[in-house]
């Protein structure tokens, strides 16, 4: 019986460790929803995205963040009316490249272009999707983690 649980415990612990390694491997990756036109609902959004850029620079680790705007939280993407512009362009300074990227949702762009009977300009650190919502639920089946603020 001692030799068993001797067996037991190795095979317990050696499950444990390779476990241990498949998580440390595993890609950091967070999309941020922001769906309201609320410039506190932003800022906790970028807040968001700071906080755990920095975890993970401070780890060591890379880390790979989405935010996605779709509804009135596109107006945190719109050229003209979003109150967040300098804190997008400082975080997109902050990172490497492609660690960060925002998508605005476009039928959203277009649902407010036909609304305001005019073309509507996405700041340059931003990327139009198609569907922000089918944006958000993609990036999930694909593993990303994901926060509403």
């Amino acid at each position: 019986m001692r030799g068993f649980l001797r067996l037991a415990s190795i095979a317990f612990m050696s499950m444990a460790l390779a476990s241990a390694a498949l998580a440390e491997g595993k890609p950091h990756r967070i999309a941020i929803q922001v769906d309201q036109n609320d410039p506190q609902v932003m800022n906790m959004a970028l807040n968001n995205a700071t906080s755990v850029i920095e975890y993970y620079r401070a780890k060591n680790e890379e880390v790979d963040i989405d935010v996605v705007t779709y509804g009135p939280g596109l107006h945190m993407l719109r050229a003209d009316t979003s109150p967040v512009q300098d804190r997008i362009k400082r975080l997109k300074d902050m990172v490497f490249p492609g660690k960060i990227r925002f998508s605005a949702c476009n039928n959203s762009k277009q649902g407010m272009e036909k609304t305001e009977g005019h073309a509507i300009s996405i700041v340059p650190d931003a990327t139009i999707v198609p569907s922000g919502v089918v944006h958000l639920m993609e990036l999930q089946e694909q593993g990303w983690s994901y926060v509403r603020p």
